[in-house]
């Protein structure tokens, strides 16, 4: 028995295909057919709001794809469901790979195969895609470039895997019940955590009831990864909190899509995060006390009960945007003694 959300799976599949062996005429179809030409589409700093298929491919594939002429996308995470709002959504999580060879948005080429995580989360309607949110890790990509300019991660920097368990593509049919319980976990555990520090210390979150002790907290370039609750909190959410201490107090001007499928938890929101950086402590940004917003788009998996692997993408480059700091006119400053240029060898001839 099918059902909506393994439909629209199954038209996301087709772009994917597409996308294995990316070509401009392949994917620029494939990208017709699925999204709407009126579609809304956000994308990360600098990429900024579009509309449509063609924009979506002249702007932010075009470019890639030239930078990396053996472009290819690895996904590990599809999944979908409805949310609270009653939307359709499907959300996915993988790589873009390739050799990068033509310096994109002035990252200097390594001539070495690259990666980039994206999150991607699409909202359909009868069958056509007609909002988007998405986050690629651009600051990814510098660092592989040696090009970071900013403060070095806290966390680990390293190519973050697929799930565990090999099942990020969740089959259908939708299994309602089955996701909107794994939904409720993910939404009480969040409740928990704007618990500190605004009512009490770090034991009002009651973290061991919603993660399990060998937790994988992988979160984006210029935060990193953390292993277990005691990694989560030194790597990020203690000099996150110590910056910030007012996060979750403006939920109320916050809309999030929740949705879950199986196993498998997902949020996008634009944004779905608002606070203040008040205070010294996160990523060696200085107090401003200017409110800003993030968006930030997350996968959860739950395993007997317990979240075992969060993937978390936040836009840090519109972050430090909003903080009068453009990351990549400093990575442009840093790097303006390299050469510059193409490097010099065709991609894919032996």
């Amino acid at each position: 028995m099918s059902c909506v959300h393994t439909e629209n799976k199954e038209a996301l599949k087709k772009l994917h295909a597409a996308m294995t062996d990316f070509e401009e005429a392949s994917v620029r179809s494939a990208l017709r057919n699925l999204i709407a030409p009126d579609a809304l589409i956000h994308m990360p700093h600098p990429l900024g709001d579009l509309t449509g298929p063609d924009e979506l491919y002249d702007i932010c594939y075009a470019p890639l794809f030239k930078s990396m002429p053996d472009l290819e996308r690895r996904d590990w995470i599809l999944m979908g469901g409805q949310t609270e709002h009653g939307g359709n959504w499907i959300g996915c999580g993988g790589h873009y790979m390739g050799t990068f060879v033509v310096p994109y948005l002035d990252i200097p080429p390594t001539g070495h195969l690259a990666h980039m995580r994206f999150h991607e989360f699409y909202k359909f309607e009868e069958g056509r895609v007609v909002e988007i949110q998405t986050l690629w890790d651009i600051p990814e990509l510098m660092m592989q470039a040696g090009a970071w300019p900013m403060a070095p991660s806290l966390g680990l920097e390293f190519h973050i895997p697929g799930p565990a368990t090999l099942d990020g593509f969740v089959p259908g049919p939708w299994d309602k019940e089955r996701s909107e319980a794994s939904c409720r976990h993910i939404v009480d555990m969040l409740d928990h955590l704007k618990l500190h520090p605004s009512t009490g210390g770090p034991e009002v979150m009651d973290m061991p009831r919603f993660w399990h002790p060998r937790m994988n907290w992988y979160g984006p370039a210029g935060i990193g990864t953390g292993r277990g609750i005691s990694g989560f909190r030194n790597w990020h959410q203690i000099p996150f909190l110590n910056g910030m201490p007012d996060r979750g107090l403006y939920v109320d001007e916050i809309t999030y899509h929740f949705f879950g499928d199986n196993d498998y938890v997902a949020v996008t929101g634009w944004p779905d995060m608002i606070q203040t950086v008040t205070h010294d402590g996160w990523m060696g940004i200085a107090p401003s006390g200017k409110k800003i917003t993030m968006c930030s788009l997350d996968f959860w998996r739950i395993e007997n009960g317990k979240i075992r692997e969060n993937w978390v993408m936040v836009d840090i480059l519109d972050a430090y945007r909003q903080l009068d700091v453009d990351v990549l006119a400093r990575m442009r400053e840093f790097n303006k003694a390299r050469v510059s240029g193409s490097i010099p060898f065709p991609v894919g001839d032996v």
